[in-house]
């Protein structure tokens, strides 16, 4: 079975760090592709070690991704 997740890369530093916010599981990589792969290998890891219990826990049912504008200064 497959699960469609979230996947939020972002800079740090000098290399990329990939979250998944629906299991809080994150990953990171030199390259955008790499922290995406990275976090898809460990979200598969996470899915087949962890108890039922905890993916029940950490799985949040819907996430959003959207920007906003504010005022700043």
């Amino acid at each position: 079975m497959n699960r469609r997740l979230t996947a939020i890369v972002e800079r740090e530093g000098d290399g990329y760090v990939a979250l998944c916010p629906e299991v809080d599981v994150a990953s990171q990589g030199a390259t955008v592709a790499e922290a995406r792969d990275n976090l898809a290998e460990a979200l598969t890891l996470f899915f087949e070690a962890a108890p039922a219990g905890e993916v029940d826990r950490r799985l949040r049912g819907e996430v959003y991704v959207t920007q906003i504008e504010v005022a700043v200064g």
